[in-house]
Formats: C-alpha cells, structure tokens, sequence
C-alpha cells in the first residue's frame, strides 16, 4: 500500500503529553454506567472501601478515555497517510487499580507498523504512570490504516458535516532521556490481597462463567461515544456507516470489551483482581434504530496457576449468531 510516509520508519515515534488526566469521581460513574457496570465499588465509596480501596475504583478499560485525547496527535498530525483507522486489538496491563483522585501521565508510542494483505497494522502503546513515577497501566491498541481507496468518496464530506466539534490534540513534548529511564511498575495489582468471591481452591480449568446477554441501544451508543470521547461517527450515524461499508450503525469496540470486563470482575467479585485483559475484534455488533442489539457473554477457565493464585479466561462475545472477539482473555487473581 502506497502512503505518503513510510510508516514502518516512524517506529520508536514517542511523545510525552503535557498535562496530567485526573481520575474524577463522577467520571468513574459516568463511564461504569456507559459500560454497564454497576459493581458497588464503582459507585461509592463503601462498596470499594469493602474491598479495600481508598476511593471508587475505575472499571478496567477507563483508561481508554484517557488514551483517545492523547493520541490525537500521532493518530491526526503524524499519521498522515490515512484517511481514517479501524481497530482490530486491544491489550490492557493492569498494574495498579485506578481511584478517583488519581493522576495519570500519559506516554505514547508508536511501537510496531506490520504490513498484513496490503493494509498497515499499527500498535500504538500508552503507558500511564502515576505522581510517583511508577507505571500503574500499559494499553496496546492496533488499528488499521484506512486511505481513500479503501471507502467510498464521499465520507469525507459526510465526515464533515457530523463529526463532533471542539476536538483538538493534546499538548504534547518529545520524551526527554530523563523521562527514558528504566521503567518502574507498580507492584500493586500483583501484591495486594484480592478480595474475590471466587477462592482459588474452588476453581477448576473447564469451569464456565454464568451467562450474560446485553442490551445495547442506539443511546447506549451515543452515551458511550460522549463519556469515552469517541468521535466516530459509524457507532451512530447511518449515512456514514453504510459508507463505510457497514449494513448499519454498530457498536464501540471498546463499549463491548468494555462490557465483557464487567462480566467477568461481577463474578470475580473484586474489579482490581483483573491483571490482564485482552481482545481481537474481528466483528461488529449491529444496533438498529428500532431495536436493541443483543451481546451475549460467556466464559470458561482456560488454565490456572497455583504459585500465584492466577487463573486465565476465556471470553466469548456473540451478536446475532456472530463472534464479535476472535480471541479473548482475561488473566486474574483469586484470594
């Protein structure tokens, strides 16, 4: 595929943004009800104080909305070559829960460029530390570059009497050597007593989550899109996504993953016991304008490891007969 860059020789491209994200309370809220999470410990200070937190505890994938205004700018002012990009994977590292009150300081690079079919894969890696320095979340997000050959003409001008207003890039600086140094984790996550309702002793691999199914409507979609900030107009505008190639208007990626979470730290029992989660997004979910579209979930315990109490699982996700993740899973800690 032609570009008007080589994007494989942007690799290592890192920047630093200016300006901290503070975790607030009612954004927590805002985002749980959004992914429709509605464990306790999101929603007030006793339900995460039971657990042993200081403050509401974020969902697992909050950090994504601090990740859609940082890369902005790679995604908009140095990837120029594409007209717009299509996600397809999504990795969270879970280090150290996130509280209301916490700051976040985001990196983000450009670590790998593969040339799949004639389409460029593109992971960018967010890590976010805290005020002490320590590394308490990494993302790895891969999207597809999309040029004008791949969707029809007309988007652009579609794109631009929809698109949402007053976006701009964050500030942002190149990291400095001092801002290199050796990366420290947050020892968090890996040392803290999980306080589970499931016991490890209790576990076996074959094991199967109790079913979930979900109903998504066209304002679940148009919530999501206000309270994550993202701004693509296919999840609820239907002239834009038939040009996109889509049958119809379809749910966010990460409003799906960000669902899937909640189904498995609901039966897990403790939000912050969840180490890793990670997901290929190989189909979509279709939500109709009349009528809610439906995610069932459903999970099974893939291998467990009794040195550190952790278990693997499975997660499936289907839309109307459709498997919406290729692969997913979860890696967890049980007390």
């Amino acid at each position: 595929m032609e570009t008007a860059f080589d994007a494989a020789g942007l690799v290592g491209y890192r920047y630093r943004v200016d300006d901290y994200y503070e975790v607030g309370r009612e954004k927590v809220r805002e985002y749980a009800r959004a992914v429709q999470d509605f464990h306790p410990a999101h929603w007030s200070e006793s339900g995460a104080a039971r657990l042993g937190y200081d403050g509401v505890i974020a969902p697992t994938t909050f950090a994504s909305i601090v990740a859609m205004r940082a890369n902005r700018a790679l995604l908009e002012n140095v990837m120029t070559g594409y007209d717009t990009f299509v996600h397809t994977d999504q990795v969270f590292e879970m280090h150290k829960p996130l509280l209301a009150g916490d700051r976040l300081f985001s990196d983000v690079e450009l670590s790998s460029v593969r040339s799949i079919a004639g389409k460029d894969l593109l992971t960018i890696t967010n890590t976010f530390t805290d005020d002490a320095g320590d590394i308490v979340q990494i993302m790895h997000t891969t999207v597809v570059g999309i040029t004008g050959a791949d969707v029809d003409a007309d988007i652009s001008t579609a794109l631009e009497g929809v698109v949402m207003s007053g976006l701009e890039a964050a500030a942002a600086h190149p990291v400095t050597e001092a801002e290199r140094a050796a990366p420290r984790y947050s020892t968090v996550s890996r040392t803290r007593v999980p306080h589970t309702a499931i016991r490890f002793e209790d576990i076996a691999v074959g094991d199967e989550l109790p079913p979930r199914t979900v109903k998504i409507t066209r304002g679940d979609l148009v919530n999501y899109a206000g309270v994550a900030g993202d701004v693509n107009p296919i999840h609820w505008n239907e002239a834009v996504a038939a040009l996109a190639g889509l049958p119809d208007v379809i749910a966010q990626g990460m409003l799906t993953m960000g669902i899937g979470a909640g189904f498995v730290t609901d039966w897990l029992g403790d939000p912050g016991a969840l180490l890793r989660f990670s997901a290929r997004l190989s189909n979509y979910a279709v939500v109709e304008a009349v009528s809610a579209g439906g995610i069932e979930f459903s999970g099974r315990i893939k291998s467990i490891d009794p040195h550190t109490r952790t278990a693997t699982v499975v997660l499936i996700a289907k839309s109307a007969g459709r498997k919406i993740f290729g692969l997913a899973t979860t890696d967890i800690r049980l007390g």
